[in-house]
């Protein structure tokens, strides 16, 4: 990519969807998609900014008791389509068993034969959580508005990779025995529910001690405490220079509020409205969930 110097970031949704592309070469996509996976290995595989990060460290958790001694959480979990752009080897050894790895593919693309949990939020909050965590890292701060996101982005249906082909290819899968579907809004009620279901899951053996530690180490406040382990700062690093970016401290953060409907106090009507009619257009028509409050009641369900 031909940069100019000083590099800028993007003042735009255009832009920055142009330096997004180089995040991951095509030799770094097609090794992800060949990838062999062991029976016992585990794909964290949801949409970006659906709890990702979280269920990264709830499982490293579970497998380690409680090891934190990685400089950022892509270390120990890689994430599948960049580990060979960023220098990772994604057959070399991992702390504990299962290995683990993240991966954003849909069922469609993801190698086959392993297990995989998805947790599914509600899309509103999606965005939101989307805009925050690319404003000042992809594009300038202040410079890109939420509404600028929403519909350039995250409701483009140029766009390829998005929440609504992501959650149409998982959904019917939610029954199968190698695939744990979670509601993020429902992990965040009870997340020692959760816990308990993704140790049993993996196959980690759950007692008392391990699960007090897991609740504590995947909490709000620890994650918080211990924020530059789960930052990205190794992907800015790797990465963004490649994709025409300044170098910056800032951007990629990943744990906010921890909440659910942050979206009720900064969504425009409009934007509401576009997000409402693709959820009747790609989601219920589609999978037959008027919106995503029958989403939810369906996951709580099969619990």
């Amino acid at each position: 990519m031909p940069v100019t110097a000083p590099m800028q970031r993007p003042r735009s949704v255009g832009e920055m969807m142009q330096r997004v592309a180089f995040m991951i070469t095509p030799e770094g996509m097609g090794r992800a998609l060949a990838f062999q996976p062991r029976p016992d290995d585990v794909f964290i595989a949801p949409f970006p900014k659906s709890g990702t990060t979280w269920l990264q460290q709830i499982v490293h958790t579970l497998r380690t008791r409680g090891d934190m001694a990685f400089e950022e959480i892509t270390q120990v979990i890689p994430w599948l389509e960049l580990a060979h752009d960023m220098g990772i080897d994604v057959e070399a050894g991992q702390p504990a068993r299962p290995r683990a790895f993240k991966t954003h593919l849909g069922w469609d693309q993801v190698p086959k034969g392993a297990r995989y949990i998805v947790s599914v939020r509600d899309p509103r909050d999606v965005l939101v959580s989307q805009f925050h965590f690319w404003n000042g890292w992809f594009y300038e701060a202040g410079t890109v508005s939420i509404d600028d996101l929403a519909m350039g982005l995250f409701l483009n249906p140029n766009v390829p990779f998005n929440y609504w082909p992501h959650l149409q290819s998982w959904w019917p899968q939610r029954e199968r025995p190698d695939v744990l579907m979670l509601c993020y809004e429902s992990m965040l009620a009870d997340p020692e529910a959760a816990i308990r279901r993704i140790a049993a899951f993996i196959g980690v053996p759950l007692d008392d001690a391990l699960l007090r530690l897991t609740l504590e180490h995947a909490s709000v406040d620890f994650m918080r405490a211990h924020a530059r382990q789960f930052d990205d700062h190794l992907v800015r690093e790797a990465r963004d220079h490649v994709c025409g970016l300044p170098p910056s401290e800032t951007g990629g953060h990943k744990v906010r509020s921890g909440k659910a409907g942050g979206h009720e106090a900064v969504l425009s009507d409009a934007v509401r409205a576009a997000l409402d009619e693709a959820w009747q257009r790609e989601i219920a028509g589609p999978l037959g969930l008027p919106d995503y409050a029958a989403l939810r009641r369906v996951l709580e369900g099969a619990g």
